[in-house]
């Protein structure tokens, strides 16, 4: 930790020549531009990671999630999620934060950190914390302050909730590990699919910078499970795993790459996820392109949709798309596109298909599938029974046969199929106005803070009062 703290003069204080350059803000102040800074990144989730509170501290992570509200495109709402410092020492095209840009400034100090986290935790208005960052001065620099408000939030303030961080391309190696130790996620933004889209829009940044903290962390996992299996008591790297976001539509490249980047990703770095950030265009650039349409919203959704069938159907990206056949149809999710085109497989006897079949019929997911599995053991299923166990049979009922039987006179076409499958209304995470990407406010958003799970209804003079202690605190 010396050779890091090399990079500054002192120990950090609120007296840091970092923070008494910038005008004088509030606590209230600083969490309003950073908390909105911070809404363009998506990968904030927190499952997959248990950790039961030890009675000494607070908090605790379950591995069900602890993020209990989302919004409507999917994107976490539970999580204290801000940037430590939208400073920025990088000019990428597509970010609001770029250094070019003339925007106000700021940035939290470790304590405000601590404060903001444990006051909102106590309020039950978040479970844990989601921190991200710009680049102040460099990397090591960034990490090192970041470093320091993680360790007080576990060693001083004893709090045991989640925490996702972002480890910062170029950050020396023994930061990241001891990062690595206090976070329970820690994610690597790939940013762009493709080299030269990086290249192109983000100049500073290169895709080996990139992958380098991406394999350090997944080593340290592996590691780290090895070490737990001699030691129970060893302290727990990354335990929840590591993700990361993509950018989709801010450079040329089709679904086909993405999807294949995706997998790759999953099967070389054994990524946890991979987050899917619909491009929105908040600079005015010649390299950007124009987007008369908006966000390419859908194109996001399918593109979740087909990273689910990658990661829990046993999909693989060539059978989902090809070079000749580069991007996914927009009127149909990427399964029943996927089934239209190989009819020749349909339909499959319900009472007898294996398990793997079985996830390849439109309107059948994981569970349900399991629960066939297990009920077809003990009686031969029929329609009615699918119903039962929660078969969408609005699209599953042109591909399968119940004990040799469809359940209406179907014909297996293509055209007849997918008018049908087009009149059944899919439910897309995109309203008539499209989604706002305006993030939740933990302050002015009244229906928000109702939300939360365990949470009290909230009076405005109860707001009110809460927003004057977060100003007394700063």
């Amino acid at each position: 930790m010396r050779e890091i703290q090399a990079s500054r003069r002192e120990p950090f204080s609120k007296n840091d020549i970092a923070f008494t350059k910038k005008p004088s803000l509030s606590l209230m102040q600083k969490l309003e531009i950073l908390s909105d800074s911070a809404k363009y990144d998506v990968a904030c989730t927190s499952s997959g990671v248990e950790r039961k509170g030890d009675k000494t501290g607070i908090g605790n992570t379950v591995s069900g999630g602890i993020c209990h509200s989302f919004s409507a495109d999917g994107r976490c709402i539970s999580l204290l999620k801000v940037l430590f410092t939208n400073e920025c020492i990088y000019d990428c095209k597509y970010c609001i934060n770029r250094k070019s840009n003339d925007v106000k400034r700021t940035s939290f100090t470790p304590q405000e950190i601590c404060d903001l986290t444990i006051e909102f935790y106590r309020r039950n208005y978040i479970e844990g914390l989601f921190l991200s960052s710009g680049i102040l001065h460099n990397p090591n620099y960034t990490s090192e302050l970041i470093y320091e408000a993680l360790y007080k939030l576990r060693n001083e303030y004893r709090f045991q909730g989640y925490i996702h961080v972002k480890a910062i391309p170029g950050t020396d190696p023994v930061l990241v590990q001891k990062l690595g130790l206090l976070a329970d996620r820690m994610s690597v933004n790939l940013e762009l699919p493709t080299a030269e889209g990086l290249k192109q829009l983000a100049p500073n940044k290169h895709r080996k910078s990139i992958l380098t903290p991406m394999r350090q962390i997944q080593n340290g996992i592996m590691s780290n499970k090895n070490e737990l299996m001699l030691y129970q008591n060893a302290p727990r790297f990354v335990p929840a795993g590591q993700s990361t976001q993509v950018i989709v539509g801010a450079t040329p490249e089709s679904d086909y790459e993405i999807v294949t980047v995706a997998e790759n990703l999953y099967q070389k770095f054994d990524l946890k996820r991979v987050f899917y950030s619909a491009f929105v265009k908040v600079n005015e650039d010649k390299s950007l392109p124009a987007l008369p349409g908006g966000p390419p919203l859908l194109r996001e959704h399918r593109l979740y949709q087909a990273d689910w069938l990658l990661r829990f159907y046993g999909f693989e990206a060539k059978e989902l798309l090809s070079e000749d056949r580069p991007n996914f149809n927009v009127l149909l999710d990427p399964k029943c596109d996927w089934a239209l085109r190989h009819l020749e497989l349909f339909p499959v006897e319900i009472n007898q298909a294996d398990y793997q079949m079985l996830l390849r019929i439109p309107g059948i997911g994981v569970k349900s599938a399991g629960r066939i599995i297990r009920a077809r053991k003990s009686t031969r299923l029929t329609f009615e029974h699918l119903k039962k166990l929660g078969i969408v049979l609005k699209r599953a009922l042109y591909f399968i046969t119940c004990n040799g039987k469809m359940m209406y006179n179907t014909k297996i076409e293509e055209d007849y199929i997918t008018r049908n499958l087009l009149s059944v209304k899919e439910k897309l995470p995109i309203d008539a106005g499209g989604i706002t990407y305006k993030q939740l406010s933990l302050f002015d958003d009244k229906t928000f803070l109702e939300s939360q799970s365990g949470a009290e209804t909230l009076k405005p003079h109860q707001i009110k009062e809460f927003q004057e202690e977060i100003i007394r605190v700063s």
